[in-house]
C-alpha cells in the first residue's frame, strides 16, 4: 500500500461524511463536496477516521489508493478552512476589479479581460493582490492558473501576473549586455 494511503484521514468536528453507492459526500460549514470512489479502492468510515484499502495489488490500485486518500483529505480541509491562492499584478497601469466570481483585468491589452469562474470560486482584490478562494482545491488552482495565463510575468522587467511567492528569473537586457561586452 502507498505510504499516503496508510495514514487515516481524521474527520474534523462539524463535518458530516456519508459513503453511499461508491461516492463520498462531505458536508461542512463552508459547503458540500462529492467524490466518486474508484472501483479498485474501498473507503471505510469508523468513528472519526476514514481509512482507504485497495482490493488488489495492481499498480493502478496502489496509485489510486493514495490519490483517493489525498482527495478526501483535501475535501475535508476545503469544507472546513477552504483554499486560496494569491496572485500579484506587477506593471504600470495594471489593475484588477473583482465582483463575486467575476474578475476584470486591465493588463496592457487594448481591452479589459473578463474571467468568470465556477460558482464555487470567488475573487477578491486588495491593492495589486488578487485572491482566488473556494472549497475545491482543484478548482481554485485551475482558476488561479487561468488568471496567471492572461499575462504571465516576463523575464526582463518582471511585468505580468505571478503567484505571490513565485520567483521570476530575470534576464539581462540588450543594453546591459552591450556595456558588459565593451569593458
Amino acid at each position: 500500500m502507498s505510504k499516503i494511503a496508510k495514514k487515516p484521514v481524521i474527520v474534523k468536528e462539524g463535518v458530516k461524511v456519508l459513503i453511499v453507492n461508491g461516492q463520498v459526500n462531505i458536508e461542512g460549514p463552508k459547503g458540500q463536496l462529492v467524490f466518486r470512489i474508484p472501483s479498485e479502492v474501498t473507503v471505510n468510515l469508523t468513528g472519526d477516521k476514514i481509512t482507504i484499502e485497495r482490493k488488489n495489488d495492481s499498480d493502478s490500485a496502489k496509485a489510486l489508493s493514495g490519490l483517493t486518500r489525498a482527495n478526501i483529505a483535501n475535501m475535508i480541509k476545503g469544507v472546513t478552512d477552504g483554499f486560496e491562492k494569491k496572485l500579484e499584478l506587477t506593471g504600470v497601469g495594471y489593475r484588477a476589479q473583482a465582483n463575486g466570481n467575476n474578475l476584470t483585468l486591465s493588463v496592457g491589452y487594448s481591452h479589459p479581460v473578463q474571467i468568470t469562474a465556477d460558482p464555487q470560486v470567488t475573487f477578491s482584490v486588495e491593492e495589486n493582490v488578487i485572491t482566488v478562494s473556494g472549497i475545491n482545491k482543484q478548482h481554485v488552482g485551475d482558476t488561479a492558473a487561468k488568471v496567471r495565463s492572461i499575462r504571465p510575468p516576463e523575464p526582463y522587467k518582471g511585468k505580468g501576473i505571478k503567484y505571490q511567492n513565485e520567483y521570476i528569473r530575470r534576464k539581462v537586457g540588450k543594453a546591459a549586455k552591450a556595456i558588459g561586452a565593451q569593458a
